[in-house]
């Protein structure tokens, strides 16, 4: 039995740690660290340190009074400036590791009995880990020194911002707090500094769909417009495009909210609508600023809606993106606004809708056969899908089942027989797109079910949506 720890070994962990844990370093490589612990919970515990010291961890079970004995003989209870430390640290580690774990938000939530903390992978909150009643308080007032916010003020909402610079890991941290009935809530979204991976090939266009949709961004002017629920990816999409068409002879300006990444060589510009600079005052500056090419972050209402037109009718292409559940759906949508059907002919250039859906992890995936139960009740399964893949979980997608996402798409383009179309008022327009070959949002799903790529139960809910 290791009874005096070297202090190589000693040093790896805090006292804080060692008691919250109960925990024994007994060896360590470079990419690993082994403990000893009386542990009930040994996965939960392996999951935890993991995080903390984005290692491998591996646990050797030993006796409760075993372990209290290397305790006491090896650590003294740390006071409280040392827990402060080691929750800067805490809080280092926990955005780098969430960072590399892919995730997109990290929640830090304070409950009667506890806290939390869930990271936001592929769309899809999951638990980390929760924390120490005591500690929570002290980490909380860590993000927001480090977010440059007001500790003793904890009434009102604030909001932040982190920047990590550290070897290797270069991003930005926006922070929002929040009051709740329990303490103040945290969430930070993780903001990539580096957007050489945002492009339009790999969202996961079809080739025939990147054709017509980089032929519909050709135009000199017009509106190309994004549809789809928040967290869909048409921020992503947009960026894509910007960076295609980012040229010097081109003048490129954006209004947004928030701004989500740099893009050199574009001018982007952050909505303030506390000083009453919205979408429409922010189109009208830039109709003035000689732009040739101009991004509205959403159109939100009428007023945003003719402004835009306005810009698309004066030379300019205009990107923007609308919440409708379907590409045809922001034609009508466009309607409710009170837009002419003559006017959203002639400038609408492309209506596109898109949903992210997560594609199953390669190495865990398991081929199941397909069943009635899987797929919405009035939904006619395919003749030829017998078989489908489930979603698994191993230490390669965190035990998720699932490994990144992957866009679909429902691209329509704006051609003579549908501005014929839109002009007469009909509104059935699954015939038009069955004639045309336009595959729909369900469409495009059913074929990455059918190549494995994702399960039935991420694109349940796209099957139960009828154009």
């Amino acid at each position: 039995m290791v009874d005096l720890l070297h202090n190589d070994l000693k040093q790896l962990i805090t006292a804080e740690e060692a008691y919250a844990y109960r925990i024994i370093p007994n060896g360590y490589t470079e990419e690993s660290i082994g403990f000893l612990s009386d542990t009930s919970s040994k996965e939960a515990l392996v999951q935890e340190l993991s995080i903390i010291y984005n290692k491998t961890i591996h646990i050797e079970l030993t006796a409760p009074d075993t372990l209290t004995e290397l305790l006491a003989k090896n650590y003294r209870k740390s006071n409280q400036s040392e827990t402060l430390d080691y929750n800067l640290n805490f809080l280092e580690k926990l955005l780098i590791t969430a960072k590399n774990y892919g995730s997109s938000d990290i929640h830090i939530e304070p409950y009667e009995k506890y806290s939390r903390v869930r990271f936001r992978i592929d769309g899809h909150l999951i638990e980390q880990f929760k924390i120490n009643q005591s500690q929570y308080p002290q980490i909380v007032n860590q993000v927001k020194i480090k977010a440059g916010l007001d500790i003793s003020q904890k009434r009102l909402s604030q909001d932040g911002r982190i920047a990590i610079n550290t070897e290797g890991n270069e991003f930005d941290i926006r922070v929002s707090c929040l009051p709740t009935l329990h303490g103040e809530k945290i969430v930070m979204r993780i903001l990539k500094r580096d957007t050489s991976d945002i492009n339009l090939e790999h969202l996961g266009f079809t080739k025939k769909e990147l054709q017509v949709y980089k032929e519909g961004i050709k135009n000199p002017n017009g509106i190309i417009l994004i549809s789809g629920p928040t967290g869909s990816g048409k921020t992503t999409t947009l960026y894509g495009t910007l960076k295609l068409l980012n040229e010097e002879s081109r003048n490129i300006t954006t209004i947004e909210d928030p701004i989500e990444y740099t893009l050199e060589g574009i001018n982007q510009v952050q909505l303030k609508e506390d000083i009453g600079f919205d979408f429409p005052s922010a189109l009208r500056t830039f109709l003035r600023q000689d732009p040739d090419i101009i991004m509205v972050g959403e159109i939100r209402d009428e007023k945003t809606a003719n402004m835009a037109i306005k810009a698309a009718l004066t030379g300019h292409l205009v990107f923007s993106t609308i919440h409708t559940n379907s590409a045809w759906a922001t034609i009508s949508r466009l309607i409710d606004m009170n837009i002419p059907p003559f006017l959203i002919a002639s400038t609408l250039k492309i209506s596109m809708a898109q949903r992210l859906v997560r594609k199953l992890c390669p190495e865990c995936k398991k081929e199941c056969p397909v069943s009635k139960e899987q797929f919405p009740m009035d939904f006619d399964i395919p003749k030829d899908i017998k078989h489908s893949y489930t979603a698994v979980g191993c230490q390669d997608c965190h035990f998720t089942g699932y490994s990144g996402r992957i866009a679909i798409y429902e691209i329509l383009p704006m051609n003579k027989a549908l501005e014929q179309f839109v002009q007469s008022g009909h509104y059935d327009i699954a015939p038009y797109l069955k004639e045309q070959g336009i595959p729909t949002l369900n469409e495009n799903a059913l074929r990455l079910l059918r190549s494995g790529l994702t399960s039935s139960e991420e694109i349940y809910s796209l099957l139960s949506h009828r154009i």
